[in-house]
């Protein structure tokens, strides 16, 4: 035997009946706290305090990458002394 039960409700009923806690108004809180977190980072952060947190420390510098992209694609990077250039 099979039965099909369609109920008709909120979100909110449906939790309320299944008996899970009202979580709304501590989310509430937790946004707000996020939210006033990410203002004071924001507000105290320049240019050089945030390149210097999205960039990795373990990478000496914008150029060493460079090179080893270069390198990696068996060229010589532009602005390279030309009797540098590796043979192929």
């Amino acid at each position: 035997m099979k039965f099909t039960v369609d109920v008709d409700c909120t979100p909110e009923e449906a939790r309320r009946f299944i008996g899970l806690p009202d979580v709304a108004p501590l989310q509430e809180a937790m946004m707000k706290e996020l939210q006033k977190q990410m203002m004071d980072n924001i507000k105290s952060l320049d240019a050089e305090s945030m390149m210097k947190t999205w960039m990795n420390p373990t990478i000496q510098g914008w150029s060493e990458m460079q090179k080893i992209f270069w390198a990696q694609m068996g060229l010589t990077p532009p602005g390279a002394d030309a009797s540098k250039k590796q043979a192929k």
